[in-house]
C-alpha cells in the first residue's frame, strides 16, 4: 500500500516550468494505485532549524509577509509561500510518521515547492526548503541510519551541503553534467567526519537508463551496503526522462520504476518530489515509480532505455573517488 503525503498547492506559477499543473499529473499518474492519503502538516521551526539557519527562515517568512520578491532569477516567493514550503516541509514528516505507524510500504510525498537545491542559509533553483533535508534530520536524530538518493537530473546541492560532515547520512546522486548549479564533483566525498558518505556520479548529456543503473550498482553500491540505511529517502525528480525540456538525459519511465525497485526497503522508503516538467512524463514517470516501489506487478507504458553513453564517466567516477579517498 502506498501513503501520499499531500498534496500542497504550492505558489502559482504563471509561466514558470514549476506549474501547479504539475501536481495535477503527479495525482494522475498515481490515482490507479489507490493510495492512503494524508494531509501535509507543517513542519514546526525546530524541524527546519535542524537543517536552516534561524536567519534565513526569517528572511524568507519577511520576505513572504512583505508580499514576495525574488531570492534568484528563477526562484520567487509570493504572500501565501511561507505557508505552503512549510506545509511542503512537513509533509515528509508525515510521511515518516504513516509508515512508522504501519500505514504503508512506501510513500509518496507529493508536493511543491521542490526542496533538494535549497541550502541551509539560502533558497534556490526553484526551492525554498529542504523537504528530504528536514525528513532525513528528523530520522538521524532519532537514531536512524539514512540513505538519500538523489536521481534528479540536477545535483542537489542544498542537500549535500547540509549532510556533508554528517555520519548519520549517506547522499548519493547522479546528474547529468555539466548542468546547473555546477556542483557535484566526483571527488567532492564528504567532509573529515564522514569521508566518503557523499558519492556523486556526473552523467553526460544522452545516458540511458542502464548507465544510471550502473552507477548506482558499481559506484554507490559498496557504500551503501557497508552503511546499512534503515531508512531510504529518494530525491525523485523526473526531469532526467528524455521528454523533459529542461535538460538531456535520456530515461523513460520504466527506467525509474527500475531505479525504485533497486533503492528501496519496505516499509521504510519515502520518496520526494523534485523535477520533472513535461507533464506526460511526468505522470507516466510517477505511476511507473509508484507502482514499483511497493512491489506492484503494472508494465510501464515505456521501454527501458540502454546505449547511451556515460559507462566511461562511470568508472571515472569511481577512479575519482578511489583517489579522493586515498585508495
Amino acid at each position: 500500500m502506498l501513503v501520499v503525503a499531500g498534496p500542497t498547492t504550492g505558489h502559482d506559477g504563471g509561466g514558470h516550468p514549476e506549474r501547479p499543473a504539475r501536481l495535477d499529473a503527479v495525482m494522475a499518474g498515481l490515482s490507479e494505485l489507490e493510495p492512503v492519503r494524508i494531509p501535509a502538516e507543517p513542519a514546526n521551526r525546530d524541524d527546519l532549524l535542524r537543517v536552516h539557519t534561524p536567519d534565513y527562515l526569517d528572511r524568507l517568512d519577511r520576505l513572504c509577509r512583505d508580499g514576495g520578491g525574488h531570492l534568484d532569477a528563477d526562484t520567487y516567493v509570493r504572500p501565501d509561500s511561507w505557508d505552503v514550503a512549510v506545509r511542503a516541509a512537513g509533509a515528509g514528516l508525515a510521511a515518516v510518521s504513516a509508515l512508522r505507524d504501519g500505514a504503508g510500504t512506501a510513500a509518496f510525498v507529493a508536493v511543491r515547492p521542490p526542496g533538494h537545491h535549497a541550502e541551509p542559509g539560502r533558497g534556490m533553483g526553484f526551492c525554498l526548503l529542504n523537504n528530504v533535508a528536514v525528513a532525513a534530520a528528523a530520522l538521524a536524530a532519532d537514531g536512524e541510519r539514512v540513505l538519500i538518493v538523489d536521481w534528479d537530473v540536477h545535483h542537489g546541492n542544498g542537500t549535500e551541503a547540509m549532510f556533508w560532515n554528517r555520519s548519520d547520512v549517506l547522499y548519493v546522486s547522479t546528474h547529468q553534467w555539466p548542468l546547473y548549479p555546477g556542483t557535484g564533483r566526483a571527488d567532492d566525498v564528504g567532509g573529515p567526519a564522514a569521508r566518503g558518505l557523499t558519492v556523486n556520479v556526473p552523467l553526460p548529456p544522452g545516458a540511458t537508463g542502464d548507465v544510471v543503473r550502473r552507477a548506482l550498482d558499481d559506484v554507490a553500491g559498496p557504500v551503501v551496503d557497508r552503511f546499512d540505511p534503515t531508512w531510504v529517502l529518494v530525491s525523485a525528480g523526473f526531469d532526467a526522462h528524455r521528454d523533459d525540456p529542461l535538460a538531456g538525459l535520456a530515461l523513460s519511465s520504466a527506467d525509474f520504476a527500475d531505479l525504485a525497485r533497486t533503492v528501496a526497503r519496505p516499509g521504510r522508503t519515502v520518496l520526494f518530489l523534485e523535477g520533472g516538467y513535461d507533464l506526460a512524463a511526468l505522470q507516466a514517470s510517477v505511476a511507473a515509480t509508484a507502482d514499483a516501489v511497493v512491489g506492484g506487478d503494472r508494465t510501464p507504458t515505456e521501454r527501458p532505455t540502454s546505449g547511451g553513453p556515460g559507462a566511461e564517466q562511470v568508472r571515472a567516477a569511481a577512479a575519482a573517488r578511489a583517489a579522493a579517498l586515498g585508495g
